[in-house]
């Protein structure tokens, strides 16, 4: 397949070494050092075991310079989408596929959704509807993006733990190109079940992170340092029985129980989330997606969230802070 990477981050950039690595044509859309010390070196990719290859693959920093592709992955995160969306179709052939690989609830979550709520624009994750105009809904599938990695200098990607990515059509039906992409993942080495109900693992996942991530972003604590501390695993589980409330309104059943989603969050350890990775190198934080969204669906749903609603005003005002004094936020230790 030609496939093009439109954000070769972290999580974009495993992508997109491994799929290159297995034979499909790739294309990077990258910017900066990142980009330069690709276009240079190639692509370095350190993998769990600590074994590191380097490949060589196509780097851009100009969407039209890269001409029609069969599946488009959209590696940024999510408020990186909007001002970039409109230049997507110059990536269109007929039968272009386009796979979101954001955290979080999505812009689509109400496209193709059925019942009362079919159709509902979602502002905290596409505000003024940009996404929705922009990318036509029948290209796109979904993806739940489990593996964890980080770009340790530019041009290198260091993959942490986890293959796992799971795909879905967001109507849940079975068709042949979610096999498709299916196994070009499975063929880079990745674990790539197909969802028949992708939204409830969407909240499964964002069951921990919306909780998570602001928590460690504001006392810059590792997953395991707010699981063991009482009085932060005590808003910790609060904030996410919120969430299962609005999700339960919406018609999700979480497979898995509270307590067994907080476990599993403290078994990965002494791990800094994304969100307070960004806040310590100054970059703008994926609060909308992750918290914004939930505290909107409590809206739509008539569901009070409020120990999400205060987390999520605390977040917001540290990320407008450092943002507007260009300033980043980080304990050091002697």
């Amino acid at each position: 397949m030609k496939i093009c990477v439109v954000g070769a981050g972290a999580i974009g950039g495993l992508l997109a070494a491994k799929l290159a690595q297995s034979g499909h044509e790739v294309t990077v859309v990258a910017r900066g050092p990142h980009l330069a010390a690709i276009r240079a070196n190639g692509l370095r990719l350190v993998e769990e075991e600590g074994r590191e290859v380097c490949v060589a693959l196509a780097a851009t920093d100009r969407l039209a310079e890269v001409g029609p592709q069969d599946l488009v992955i959209l590696g940024m995160k999510a408020h990186q989408l909007p001002p970039i969306v409109a230049e997507l179709a110059l990536l269109y052939h007929d039968q272009t596929i386009i796979l979101t690989a954001q955290n979080g609830i999505p812009w689509w979550y109400f496209q193709k959704h059925g019942g009362p709520h079919e159709g509902i624009h979602l502002e905290s994750v596409d505000p003024g509807g940009v996404i929705a105009r922009a990318l036509p809904i029948e290209r796109v599938i979904g993806s739940i993006v489990y593996p964890a990695a980080e770009v340790t200098a530019p041009g290198v990607i260091r993959h942490l733990e986890g293959n796992r990515f799971s795909v879905g059509e967001i109507d849940d039906t079975d068709t042949e190109r979610i096999h498709r992409v299916s196994e070009a993942l499975r063929g880079a080495g990745f674990r790539a079940p197909i969802l028949s109900d992708i939204r409830s693992e969407i909240w499964t996942k964002l069951w921990g992170n919306l909780s998570l991530n602001p928590i460690s972003a504001l006392t810059h604590a590792t997953l395991a340092d707010i699981c063991q501390y009482p009085p932060s695993r005590a808003l910790l589980a609060n904030m996410m029985r919120e969430a299962e409330r609005v999700a339960q309104t919406l018609g999700i059943r979480f497979k898995v129980s509270l307590e067994k989603r907080i476990a599993g969050a403290e078994a990965v350890g002494q791990h800094k989330t994304s969100m307070l990775q960004d806040i310590e190198a100054g970059r703008p934080i994926e609060l909308e997606a992750l918290v914004g969204s939930v505290v909107e669906l409590g809206r739509i749903t008539g569901v009070a969230t409020p120990q999400i609603d205060a987390v999520y005003a605390v977040a917001s005002l540290l990320a407008r802070t450092v943002q507007s004094r260009h300033g980043r936020l980080l304990i050091q230790t002697d």
